[in-house]
């Protein structure tokens, strides 16, 4: 086996592996029903921060960490990038916890499409007609459903945009900062949210972690360190595979909660939204043509 087809197994199974986690995220979420929404996230920070302090010590990257957080530029990039996966998180779980799993899995299909217009906003791009054409297919789809769901569709924007605005972020990073050293230190910038809002909802409707048996512990120490875990590894493909087999492996994880949101949560899917997903899928579909043309 040649170097190169070894360095391309590798990073599918990074890959793969990463995104089957992330497309597992609702089953995850829904057995962590004992706490809210708040709650969950508060441990999700907390916990993993504990492993990326774990994983810093084994592999002796503080000193990375350190750099970054003098280099100015880039500390501000990864505070920005810290405000908008806190937002990114906390709207995922409560739209996966109120049983919104469809329209969560709508926001990461529609994140491409997003990520195309912000690229012609604030990087002046010009798109190419199938991109005219692709985003074009994606307002359309947001209209039709914002009809079919009786208002806009905000958690599956939300999801897009903040995702789609992190993406942005980091690119401004230019590959400088590895994928643990970057989750170190927009996780850390986090941990003070996190102790408000555990003190916040401590107050309200209280901390539910290790009151319901070893689940009510163990499972959100596992959520913790299953948000550091894929992020490391899609880092870790990134490496191995091409740009463009990243885009397209991109789309496994809404497709994993899609069908998980039809089968096992059985969620309801409507005509409109059929016809709303078909366009979003229509509009993927002309994206990597597109791509597809431009590299073959």
């Amino acid at each position: 086996m040649s170097d190169t087809t070894k360095s391309l197994s590798k990073g599918l199974g990074f890959g793969f592996t990463a995104y089957l986690i992330w497309g597992s995220f609702p089953i995850f979420i829904r057995s962590l029903g004992f706490a809210n929404p708040f709650e969950v996230v508060v441990w999700r920070i907390i916990f993993g921060m504990l492993l990326a302090l774990i994983l810093l010590t084994a592999t002796k990257t503080w000193p990375q960490v350190i750099a970054v957080v003098r280099n100015r530029r880039a500390f501000a990039l990864l505070a920005a990038c810290s405000a908008l996966i806190y937002i990114n998180w906390q709207v995922y779980v409560i739209g996966v916890a109120g049983g919104h799993i469809v329209e969560s899995s709508l926001g990461y299909f529609i994140n491409p499409l997003v990520t195309i217009v912000l690229a012609v906003v604030f990087q002046k791009e010009k798109l190419r007609r199938m991109q005219w054409a692709a985003v074009s297919l994606g307002t359309i789809a947001v209209l039709i459903l914002t009809f079919d769901y009786g208002h806009i569709p905000l958690l599956a924007l939300s999801l897009a945009f903040s995702f789609a605005f992190y993406g942005l972020v980091k690119s401004r990073l230019g590959g400088t900062v590895s994928p643990l050293t970057g989750y170190s230190v927009e996780t850390a910038l986090l941990v003070p949210v996190a102790i408000v809002q555990g003190i916040v909802v401590a107050n309200t409707s209280g901390l539910n972690i290790g009151l319901s048996g070893t689940w009510s512990w163990l499972g959100l120490v596992l959520f913790g360190f299953f948000t550091a875990i894929p992020l490391i590894l899609f880092g870790s493909a990134a490496k191995h595979l091409p740009l463009s087999m990243v885009g397209f492996m991109q789309y496994l994880t809404p497709t994993i909660q899609f069908i998980l949101a039809l089968t096992f949560f059985h969620e309801e899917m409507p005509p409109a939204r059929w016809f709303g997903f078909g366009l979003v899928w229509l509009g993927l579909a002309a994206l990597s043509v597109d791509v597809l043309r431009k590299k073959y």
